[in-house]
C-alpha cells in the first residue's frame, strides 16, 4: 500500500441479525465455509493491520470463543449505534495514532485488494476521511454538493425523498486518522429517528469542519453486499464460490461444471486435476497435481496426493492423509486414515482410524470395523498387504506387510508377514434339506 501509516482495524460485530431467525450470532454463519467475520479479519491482516478490534453484542461468548487469539475483542452490551460501537473502541486503542479502518462483520465480500485501494486514494489525495460507496441497496445515501464534492451522508430513514433518489450509497466503511475519529465521534449525538448515534455523522461534520472527505466508488458493488438475511447468506455464498472456482480453474483446475460443484474457499487444488459434477470439497483441503474426481465425491478437510482418482461418490471424511496414486471408488468411505502410495479401495468399502501402508488393497466390501459401541480404536494395514472382498478388520487389529486375508474372514488377532489369514466358519452341507422342508410345507 502507498500509505506507511500504522493501521488499526475496528471490525463491527455486535447485531443479533434478527432477519436471520436465528439463535446463534450473525457473524458465526458460514460463506464459503467459513464464519463471515472471519472475511473482514483476513482482509484488514492482508493490509498490514497491527490491531484489530471485534465489538461484539449478541452472541459475544460464542464469537470470542471461536476467534479466541485472533482479535481482540471490545462488548456492546447496549446497542446504541455503529457510532457508539466505534467509540467503544478508544479506550482499548489508547494512544495509537495511526490510521483506523472500519469494517463489518457481515461483509464477507470486501476483497483486501479494494481495501488497499481505499489506502492508496488516501495516501495520494491527502484526504482526512475516505469512505467506500457503491450503486447497491444500503442505507447511507452519500449527498454530494454542487461541485460533486462529499457533503453529508444521510441515513434512509432520515432522508428526503430527493436524497432517496440518490443511487450513490456509503458502504460504512471508512479510514480515517484515529485522533481525528475521536473528536469527531465526541460532537455526535443521537438526535435521529432511531435514537441511535450514527458512525455516518461524522462525515458531515467533517465536510463541514473543511476537511477534505473523498468517496470511493467501488468497481464491484457485490462487495458491499451486507448479510442480514438466509437468502443474502445464500447470494453471498454464491458470489464466494464463483470467486474459488475462479481461482481455481486460473491455477490450471479443470472444474467440468462449476454449477454443480460446491468448492469452500480454503481449498487448494494442483493443476491438471480434474473435477466432475456434483463434487464438494470443504474445509482447508489440500489436493495435488492430476487428481480425477468423478461425479457425486465429497472430501471434508484432508490432504490428497497427486494422481488421486476418487469416486464416483466416494466420501473422504476428515483428517484424511493420502499419498499418491492413491484410487478409492464407488461409495468408499474413508475417514481419520493415512493411506500409503499406490493404495486401493475400488468399491463399497469403509476404512477408519486406520494406518495403511504403500501398495495395499481392499476388495469390495471389506470393512475396517473401528468402533466397539464406547470408543474408536486404530488399526494398522501394512504394505502390499491384500484384504479380500467382505473381510471384516475388528479393531486395534495389525495386519502386517505383504500379509493376505482371504475373502469372507473376520480378522481379530495379528496377522503377520506373507501369512494366508482365513476366518471363515467351516462350510457344512446338508443334503435334501430343501426337499424335506417343502414335503413338510
Amino acid at each position: 500500500m502507498a500509505a506507511t501509516r500504522e493501521l488499526a482495524a475496528l471490525i463491527l460485530a455486535a447485531g443479533k441479525g434478527t432477519r436471520m431467525k436465528s439463535s446463534r450470532p450473525k457473524v458465526l454463519h458460514e460463506v464459503g465455509g467459513r464464519p463471515m467475520l472471519s472475511f473482514p479479519l483476513d482482509a484488514a491482516r492482508a493490509l498490514g493491520a497491527e490491531r484489530c478490534l471485534v465489538v461484539t453484542g449478541f452472541g459475544s461468548e460464542d464469537v470470542e470463543a471461536r476467534f479466541e487469539g485472533s482479535a481482540e475483542f471490545v462488548r456492546q452490551d447496549e446497542q446504541r449505534g455503529t457510532g457508539h460501537a466505534v467509540s467503544l473502541c478508544q479506550a482499548p486503542l489508547g494512544d495509537f495514532s495511526g490510521d483506523v479502518l472500519i469494517l463489518y462483520g457481515d461483509t464477507p465480500l470486501l476483497r483486501a485488494e479494494t481495501l488497499r485501494r481505499m489506502a492508496e486514494h488516501k495516501a495520494e489525495t491527502g484526504a482526512d476521511l475516505v469512505l467506500l460507496s457503491a450503486p447497491v441497496e444500503v442505507p447511507g445515501i452519500v449527498v454530494r454538493d454542487a461541485t460533486g464534492r462529499v457533503a453529508k451522508v444521510v441515513e434512509a430513514t432520515d432522508a428526503t425523498p430527493e436524497e432517496l433518489a440518490i443511487p450513490e450509497r456509503n458502504t460504512g466503511v471508512y479510514l480515517v486518522d484515529a485522533a481525528l475519529l475521536w473528536k469527531l465521534l465526541a460532537r455526535v449525538g443521537d438526535d435521529n429517528a432511531q435514537g441511535e448515534v450514527y458512525l455516518t455523522t461524522i462525515v458531515e461534520l467533517a465536510v463541514g469542519d473543511g476537511l477534505r472527505v473523498e468517496a470511493l466508488a467501488l468497481e464491484d458493488g457485490e462487495e458491499a453486499l451486507g448479510v442480514n438475511t438466509r437468502a443474502e447468506l445464500a447470494a453471498a455464498g454464491q458470489q464466494m464460490r464463483q470467486r474459488t472456482l475462479n481461482r481455481l480453474m486460473s491455477a490450471g483446475v479443470t472444474i467440468v461444471d462449476p454449477a454443480a460443484t460446491w468448492i469452500d474457499v480454503g481449498v487448494e487444488i494442483g493443476e491438471d486435476s480434474t473435477i466432475e459434477p456434483g463434487c464438494t470439497i470443504q474445509g482447508d483441503t489440500v489436493i495435488g497435481p492430476r487428481a480425477h474426481l468423478k461425479p457425486g465425491c465429497m472430501i471434508e478437510s484432508s490432504r490428497i496426493g497427486a494422481d488421486v482418482v476418487l469416486g464416483p461418490n466416494a466420501h473422504i471424511r476428515p483428517d484424511c492423509v493420502f499419498g499418491d496414486d492413491v484410487r478409492i471408488g464407488n461409495f468408499v468411505e474413508v475417514k481419520n486414515s493415512i493411506l500409503g502410495d499406490g493404495v486401493k479401495a475400488d468399491h463399497l468399502s469403509y476404512i477408519g482410524d486406520a494406518d495403511v501402508g504403500a501398495g495395499a488393497s481392499f476388495g469390495c466390501g471389506s470393512i475396517v470395523v473401528n468402533y466397539d459401541g464406547q470408543q474408536k480404536h486404530r488399526s494398522e494395514v501394512g504394505e502390499r498387504a491384500f484384504i479380500g472382498c467382505n473381510v471384516n478388520l475388528v479393531a486395534p487389529i495389525v495386519v502386517e506387510p505383504d500379509a493376505f486375508v482371504a475373502a469372507g474372514s473376520t480378522i481379530t488377532n495379528r496377522v503377520p508377514g506373507f501369512a494366508l489369514a482365513v476366518g471363515r466358519a467351516r462350510q457344512r452341507n446338508v443334503e435334501g434339506w430343501v426337499a424335506r422342508r417343502r414335503r413338510r410345507d
